[in-house]
This record gives structure tokens, sequence and C-alpha cells, in this order.
């Protein structure tokens, strides 16, 4: 009778043993899963991506430079726009802002917030415009100052669905 008590009790102790090693490693692995993804999620939080444009050159050129952007839905992106040619110009791609969220646009000691339609940088100026696109599309950009955009200051803005995100 002593032997089967003591057998029964060690089978009890292996499977309280198992029971708790399966909660701590399925704890273990959904934790840091759960974690990487309510960062992702949490838009404002996320670190932008930065994104160099120069609007224009020293050759005076009109032209953006970089002219083709490629952004993911649901990601903060810093677009930083510089103008070093010695005329003003336009970063206008109305459709697109319509389908962002901006958190802000910072040019000087000015910081801005709220719908952004279109950015003017004068010469030797530069901003930086912060946001998330919300909306997946190919959007048109240009150069509203008077020639520009028939010069071929024009470019395009692609917004692609968010990437999957996977809980490993």
């Amino acid at each position: 009778m002593r032997v089967i008590f003591a057998r029964k009790l060690h089978l009890f102790r292996l499977n309280i043993v198992l029971v708790i090693s399966i909660i701590f490693f399925s704890f273990y692995r959904v934790i840091p899963s759960a974690l990487a993804a309510s960062e992702t999620l949490d838009l404002a939080r996320q670190i932008p991506i930065e994104v160099k444009v120069s609007l224009g050159n020293n050759n005076n050129e009109l032209k953006f430079f970089p002219n083709q952007f490629a952004f993911f839905a649901g990601k903060r992106y810093k677009l930083t726009l510089e103008n070093p040619s010695n005329q003003k110009h336009y970063f206008t791609a109305k459709d697109f802002a319509d389908g962002i969220w901006t958190q802000k646009v910072e040019a000087g000691r000015v910081e801005v917030k709220g719908a952004i339609h279109e950015l003017e940088l004068k010469p030797g100026a530069k901003a930086e415009w912060v946001f998330i696109p919300l909306k997946a599309g190919k959007y048109g950009l240009r150069c509203t100052v008077a020639g520009h955009t028939e010069a071929g200051m024009t470019g395009a803005i692609a917004i692609s669905p968010p990437p999957n995100l996977s809980l490993r």
C-alpha cells in the first residue's frame, strides 16, 4: 500500500512539474511576441523611417531627387525635404495628403499640426513632415510653381497595404 501511494504521489508531482513547465514555456514564447506586436501597432511610438528628398538642386534643375517614393500603410515616416536651389518649389500631392495622417510638419522653429496638402520651400529651406500613410494607392507629385510641372518637376508616390504582422 505504501508503494502504491508513493508511486501515485510521484506521478502527481511529475504532472504538476509538467503543467508548470508548459505554462512557463507558453508564457515565455507569447509575451515577447505580444510585446513586439503592441509596439508595432502603437503608431505614434514607432521610430519614423526617414526619407530624404531634394526639391531641385544646386544646378537649378527642375526635378525632385528622388522622384519616386514607396511607403507602407501603417508605418511612420519622416520626410526630410530640402531646397538647395535659388528658387522656391512646392511639394504638392493633394490626393496623397488626403490618404495619410500628418503628425506634424517642422520648419525652422515652427511646428505645424493638422492636415497638410502642400509644402512650399523657399531657397535654402528645410522641413520635416512626419506622417503615417493610411490608404493604399498611387499618387501624383508635382511642383505647382508656374512652368515647373511642365519642365518635369513631377514624381510618383505609392502606398502599399501594410505588411503582414506575424506573431511568431
